[in-house]
């Protein structure tokens, strides 16, 4: 009956994996704001815990100067301090839109969530 329940359960992490993204999916979130992005970068999932299976959440703040590049890029939370420097890192080479010559606007504060997600494992079975 064991036999049954671990064949029946692999199956279905087959199948939940198989149209599933890569291993190590980072998705983000924009808050709202009036800049339109240009190029935005996704981080990238640090090896170590992709190895130990870890997943996580951070929030990055930042500016967007006149030119659309992010300044005074910092962390408001965090859920594991690993995934802290690949979202810095993502924000600091995405872009924005610039502002047209004549166009005022006051620097844009945004903010930026990342979730580090791993994909399900796969046990394989063995007859």
């Amino acid at each position: 009956m064991k036999v049954k329940w671990f064949t029946l359960l692999c199956l279905l992490f087959v199948s939940v994996s198989a149209g599933a993204e890569p291993e190590g999916v980072t998705r983000h979130f924009d808050s709202t704001s009036d800049r339109t992005p240009l190029h935005t970068v996704a981080p990238e999932y640090p090896r170590i815990a992709r190895r130990d299976r870890v997943e996580g959440e951070v929030q990055v703040c930042y500016y967007v100067d006149k030119k659309g590049r992010p300044y005074r890029v910092g962390v408001r939370k965090s859920t594991h301090r690993i995934f802290e420097r690949p979202a810095i890192r993502a924000v600091r080479a995405s872009t924005y839109k610039p502002l047209k010559d004549g166009e005022k606007a006051s620097p844009m504060k945004a903010c930026r969530t990342f979730r580090f997600e791993l994909n399900p494992a796969v046990a394989a079975i063995e007859n």
